[in-house]
């Protein structure tokens, strides 16, 4: 099941230039619906896999902004909070990655990635309430001096006991879902920034996990979206301080 979703609709693009202070803004609220990304920016990249699984290349228009050199008229005209992800759709802009992921699931074609199993959509509740816990232990962790703590150690086990919840696939709810794409391009970044900056293998000793990403990185919406980790390291380590 798995294998055929991943695949549905799937188009490689060639993808946009990002967008920056000297850029003309696109024909705005002209009914086209855009997806404002940055390709280096975690919560983007979550609503950026949907899109893509869901076989939208062609309805949702990628729309990359840099960043570090932000175009005046995407706060002034776009999107207030000034963050990527948002959404422009049906005249309005929203924002939020975990509401933007479940709105672009509920709203558009394609495979649904929530399950309807009530015990799976429980438990999809739980792990999207618990991402925000799970990603802030790992910013605070890899600036800190030292080696990884208890913390850290704690919250992959807790994510190597999640995939052992369900036993119909190699994924958080058993088959692919918001889930793991809530998690996927934090763990992406984590496992090699605590490889480089603590020589920590968060795999190690975690069979399940292992599995997990490796079976990620055979589905083309995603693995399209994954940029270069010493690119986005570098980038990390500047924003949290890290020499």
């Amino acid at each position: 099941m798995a294998a055929v979703a991943a695949s549905f609709g799937y188009v490689k693009e060639v993808l946009p230039p990002p967008l920056n202070s000297f850029s003309e803004p696109p024909a705005l609220f002209d009914g086209t619906t855009r997806l404002y990304i940055s390709y280096i920016c975690p919560y983007a990249q979550r609503p950026w896999i949907v899109r893509n699984f869901k076989g939208l290349q062609e309805k949702i228009i990628l729309v990359p902004i840099d960043l570090q050199n932000r175009p005046d008229w995407y706060k002034e005209k776009v999107y207030p909070g000034n963050k990527v992800p948002a959404l422009e759709h049906n005249n309005e802009v929203k924002g939020e990655s975990l509401d933007l992921i479940k709105f672009i699931d509920e709203t558009f074609e394609g495979p649904k990635l929530l399950p309807n199993d009530p015990a799976k959509r429980q438990f999809a509740e739980e792990l999207f309430s618990y991402s925000d816990i799970f990603n802030m232990v790992m910013f605070k962790s890899l600036p800190a001096p030292g080696d990884i703590g208890e913390a850290v150690v704690a919250a992959f086990d807790k994510l190597e006991d999640a995939l052992s919840k369900f036993d119909d696939g190699p994924f958080l709810l058993g088959q692919f879902s918001l889930v793991d794409i809530a998690y996927a391009p934090f763990i992406e970044r984590f496992q090699y920034g605590l490889t480089e900056l603590k020589n920590y293998d968060i795999t190690k000793g975690r069979p399940k996990l292992a599995l997990w990403i490796e079976e990620l990185y055979k589905i083309d919406a995603y693995a399209e979206t994954v940029q270069d980790p010493k690119e986005l390291l570098a980038v990390a380590k500047k924003r949290l301080g890290i020499a």
